[in-house]
């Protein structure tokens, strides 16, 4: 009997293209190597709010959504940090992911710059302003309430212009890729964020406060500022809240 070349060939093409897919798969999760996964993130995340004194917010940074991104902007991992993803905020998980992604999209080796240094610059009459809506995050990659699912391995895209994100380097002084934070305040969120990339090893040259987040009234007239959050603290020490930074 001949064979059905129609047959033959629809078969041939699923092989083919299955064969491409478990490839590419097979590249996005070499491309995340060095990067923290799912189950470093939750460790972070729980030794993080006592790493370094108080860390302010309405929650004091326990009620967390993490996120990493690698350098080609593809989701490596998230994780909550309770054992429950419900606790926390829902919609932080789709910040978390999209300050991953901004973090690691506007910073290089020579410039690391984290989403809470972008605020001033996208703000009406200054360079940037619109930059938020020119890469919308992709909602299907969202995990439900419960945080099983949501995919890994594309990129989810997402800008977010405020505290909470920052880039990840290697041992080398090389950019490789992005973290975000979200759950709490804009000023706890970036916090965290900084401190979960000490744990990690991942700091840029010049340490884990080179890109720090600089407060309007604060700190010295800087084009990088951000306002005050409620209840901020710097260094475990607090600095002020929104309601007497109104004029910031």
């Amino acid at each position: 009997m001949k064979p059905n070349r129609s047959l033959l060939a629809s078969v041939l093409l699923v092989c083919f293209s299955t064969g491409a897919a478990w490839s590419q798969n097979e590249g996005n999760q070499a491309n995340c190597s060095g990067l923290p996964t799912a189950g470093q993130l939750k460790q972070f995340l729980a030794t993080a709010p006592n790493d370094g004194g108080d860390a302010g917010g309405l929650f004091n940074g326990t009620l967390m959504w993490a996120a990493v991104v690698n350098r080609s902007g593809q989701l490596c991992a998230f994780a909550t940090s309770t054992g429950d993803p419900t606790k926390v905020w829902p919609g932080s998980q789709a910040i978390a992911k999209a300050k991953a992604f901004t973090a690691n999209a506007f910073s290089n080796d020579a410039l690391p710059l984290s989403t809470a240094r972008l605020y001033t610059f996208i703000q009406p009459g200054h360079s940037l302003y619109g930059l938020n809506n020119s890469n919308p995050f992709n909602a299907d990659f969202l995990a439900p309430p419960s945080g099983e699912g949501g995919g890994t391995g594309a990129v989810a895209g997402g800008i977010i212009t405020f505290g909470g994100g920052v880039p990840l380097y290697n041992s080398r002084g090389h950019i490789v890729g992005g973290l975000g934070i979200s759950g709490d305040t804009a000023c706890t969120d970036h916090e965290i964020a900084k401190r979960v990339r000490d744990e990690a090893g991942l700091n840029p040259p010049g340490g884990s406060t080179v890109d720090d987040i600089l407060y309007s009234g604060v700190d010295p007239a800087s084009p990088f500022a951000h306002p005050l959050c409620p209840n901020t603290f710097r260094n475990g020490t607090f600095i002020g809240t929104e309601r007497n930074a109104s004029s910031y």
